[in-house]
């Protein structure tokens, strides 16, 4: 296969996956939104800690049951199809926020933003990398990581200005989420259908026409065959294939990968940026200039680690970042304690390591390492165990800093990323370079 990855219509190929991950960007914007709105909601709605804690989790709680009805959804309709109706879930969702009447109101609306993004962060890199040449995917599988972390720096920015605004300008950071869930509708009605959905269903002819569009006639007629005898390699799918011994693997390290990525802290200083600062003598606007920052330095170190995810590899990636936060941790608990501002640097540090790593690095391997017969139904497993570990981080954090302060938790972060360093090392396999085809032999043994 090495020798057709090096002819590819690589324009087709950056078209279709920064329409796909458009959804990413919208992840990005509901996942981000809540940080600059926190302090208008807490006046608006007279919000304590729990319900500090619950209104931003609801979110999480959203995507559990979006990744579910993903799977299913794509599964038998297509991850086309499935991709439409996330993005017309973020345009009602986005408007119906905006006019939010009540707290419960606004709670629902944003358990439904949840299901857009649950469905969005399966579906978007999984279609992306069942559609990007084997050579190509980790770069392609990042970009929807950049959409991500474009659309939480646009939306700290525009929540920014809008903050100047008056008490109501959490409606229009909330509303203004309609523009892209447009524009991210009119994209998908260009996308092709997956090649591998398309043979699952018994539709190889349609997916050579796609393939064909890549990398020409001799890449498509060889991966087709590749995908028609991957999927031959096992019996119909359920739950109960799913966690057979020759799948277990795979599994395994794909929940552990998406529990570690929530557990390891990161994004309390995503969310509760605001009440972090706030607790070492930041204003309101400086608070708000820090997740600006924040979003700066997060895109910045993805594009480095678009350039490095290919090269360097995967499991190198994991343990740097691991490693890394578990010392910025240390660090930035200490700096908290003592209530310094330098805390914001150690913190910034944070952010940089994780967006290098971690971030990106996790859903590339979720969207790869799983055998093309399980992947739909065990990206569902992962992703829902990436999103519960998120609804507890972010519900517990606001209780637990009240509780024994900011500081403290983070050198239980810290812990949980030297845990991490310890189950990448002996659990994760390296994948850059391979197709999709060959992670069956990888993690099943075949």
């Amino acid at each position: 296969m090495s020798e057709l990855q090096s002819r590819f219509n690589t324009k087709y190929v950056l078209m279709i996956t920064f329409i796909s991950a458009m959804g990413g960007y919208l992840f990005g914007f509901d996942f981000a939104v809540i940080s600059g709105a926190l302090p208008f909601l807490k006046t608006e709605f007279g919000l304590d800690e729990y319900w500090e804690g619950f209104t931003t989790a609801s979110l999480a709680l959203g995507c559990i049951l979006g990744c579910l009805i993903a799977s299913e959804f794509s599964r038998l309709k297509g991850r086309k199809p499935a991709l439409m109706a996330a993005a017309l879930i973020f345009l009602v969702s986005s408007v119906s926020m905006a006019l939010a009447p009540s707290l419960g109101w606004f709670i629902c609306a944003r358990f439904f933003a949840g299901v857009g993004v649950g469905m969005a962060s399966m579906l978007s890199p999984m279609y992306i990398a069942e559609i990007a040449p084997a050579n190509l995917r980790g770069r392609m599988v990042a970009v929807n990581q950049l959409t991500i972390v474009s659309g939480i720096l646009i939306t700290t920015i525009v929540n920014y200005y809008l903050s100047k605004t008056g008490l109501d300008s959490w409606r229009w950071m909330f509303g203004l989420g309609a523009a892209p869930s447009l524009l991210f509708v009119l994209g998908v009605i260009l996308l092709p259908e997956s090649p591998r959905w398309l043979v699952a269903n018994g539709f190889p002819g349609k997916a050579e026409q796609v393939l064909k569009k890549i990398g020409g006639k001799e890449y498509a007629e060889s991966t087709v065959n590749d995908i028609v005898q991957s999927f031959g390699r096992s019996s119909s799918i359920s739950l109960r294939t799913i966690f057979q011994k020759a799948f277990l693997p795979s599994v395994f390290i794909g929940i552990g990968l998406a529990i570690f990525q929530q557990f390891c802290g990161i994004n309390v200083v995503f969310n509760f940026t605001t009440t972090i600062f706030q607790s070492i003598g930041f204003s309101q606007d400086d608070q708000l200039k820090q997740t600006m920052l924040i979003g700066m330095i997060n895109l910045v170190v993805t594009l480095l680690a678009m350039s490095q995810v290919d090269k360097i590899g995967r499991k190198a990636l994991m343990l740097i970042g691991a490693a890394g936060l578990a010392v910025f941790y240390v660090i930035s608990a200490i700096l908290l304690k003592m209530n310094s501002p330098l805390a914001a640097y150690s913190l910034l540090g944070a952010i940089g390591i994780y967006g290098l790593s971690l971030a990106p690095v996790t859903w590339v391997l979720i969207s790869e390492i799983f055998p093309n017969k399980i992947r739909s139904a065990a990206t569902t497993i992962a992703v829902v165990s990436l999103w519960l570990a998120y609804g507890i981080l972010v519900f517990t954090f606001p209780i637990f800093s009240r509780m024994v302060g900011v500081y403290a938790l983070f050198y239980v972060y810290a812990g949980v990323c030297l845990l991490g360093f310890v189950f990448v090392w002996f659990k994760v396999k390296e994948t850059k370079g391979k197709s999709l085809e060959e992670m069956d032999d990888i993690f099943t043994g075949h």
